[in-house]
């Protein structure tokens, strides 16, 4: 099979409208795939039922292509769920202050995010950098049309954190509202996003088209 047409590209980002499953094993190597799957916690993704045997199912098909294809993988999976995938090389954090989610142990202040591969700043010889970073919930995302749109700090700090050039390539299979692609644009990286869903692509087309670059950005 060979790659379709990209939904939406420019010369940082482009977007393919399509189940990951059916492209991820044509795409050439990548330097970070940076992603956030569902969490199976029934959310109204449209094609995709977000139940518990579907989330198994998808990691069972996407995590071996997905590690196959990087070099580094972050992976936001939910703590409800991180047991759920393949046994990580290390977990990163992202940490908030006061009153979180519940959970079956109190509040839930804390997000686990799943490292696969080397630090690349360890590999390069460039020094050791934190596990986790502490953010707020902030609600700046509202005119977003997506139950799950994830904060542009987080993300930003997850691409610098496995990625440490600009000449890297990131993969987002499970795109969403586009927030890896607009931040690795940002950041003067390339980017490939993958989304099943056309309303998230369209979402995702919009704020990539739009964003502005940062020349300024860590190299």
């Amino acid at each position: 099979m060979s790659l379709p047409k990209p939904y939406y590209q420019d010369e940082w980002v482009t977007i393919y409208n399509c189940d990951c499953r059916e492209i991820l094993p044509e795409l050439p190597k990548v330097d970070l795939v940076l992603t956030d799957f569902p969490y199976a916690n029934d959310t109204d993704y449209g094609t995709y039922q977000d139940t518990k045997d579907n989330l198994k199912k998808l990691i069972a098909d996407t995590m071996p292509l997905i590690l196959r294809t990087a070099s580094v993988s972050l992976v936001a999976c939910g703590i409800g769920n991180m047991f759920e995938y393949p046994n990580p090389d290390w977990v990163l954090c992202w940490h908030w202050k006061g009153g979180g989610s519940s959970s079956k142990w109190g509040f839930n202040n804390w997000q686990p995010i799943l490292a696969y591969g080397k630090d690349p700043y360890l590999a390069n010889k460039l020094g050791r950098r934190q596990d986790y970073i502490q953010a707020k919930i902030l609600k700046e995302y509202a005119s977003i049309n997506h139950p799950c749109p994830k904060p542009q700090g987080v993300w930003t700090w997850l691409i610098t954190r496995g990625s440490i050039s600009t000449n890297d390539i990131i993969l987002d299979p499970f795109l969403g509202s586009g927030t890896t692609a607009y931040c690795a644009k940002k950041l003067n990286r390339k980017c490939i996003g993958i989304e099943i869903e056309e309303k998230y692509c369209e979402i995702a087309t919009k704020r990539c088209s739009q964003s502005v670059m940062n020349f300024g950005a860590m190299k």
